[in-house]
């Protein structure tokens, strides 16, 4: 089972995105802050991991930073996953590493699932090699 760790301050997307991912196959595990999903990301190792960009304690930028830092973390693909990017937010985390930058509330829940299946796909075929 592919499991995704959802990074989320607010407990509705929370509560929404876990239903999604979880109808769709996967084990879900929820942060609410940078520092929570650090010792998340350490402990369980998913296979993909969502991130909002502004919570409490740690943000999104700084939890990329130090994800992205770590050889034991930084081949986890990441997708941030915002309502408040700006373009210049939105190209500093893809110079980060990130996988792409989803706006909340352009996107429906489904199209995150997909997305995330797209990007774990890829991933999968590039490992094999």
């Amino acid at each position: 089972m592919k499991k995704v760790l959802l990074v989320e301050d607010d407990l509705p997307y929370r509560k929404i995105y876990t239903l999604k991912f979880e109808a769709s196959g996967y084990q879900v595990d929820t942060a609410a802050d940078g520092l929570e999903a650090l010792a998340k990301l350490k402990s369980n190792l998913p296979d993909i991991a969502l991130v909002d960009l502004l919570m409490p304690k740690m943000d999104g930028f700084q939890l990329i930073d130090k994800v992205k830092k770590d050889p034991k973390l930084c081949k986890i693909p990441i997708v941030v996953l915002t309502n408040l990017a700006t373009a210049d937010d939105a190209q500093k985390v893809i110079r980060e590493g990130v996988e792409d930058v989803l706006v909340k509330s352009n996107v429906e829940p489904n199209a995150i699932v997909a997305r995330v299946d797209e990007i774990l796909a890829m991933h999968a075929g590039s490992d094999k090699g």
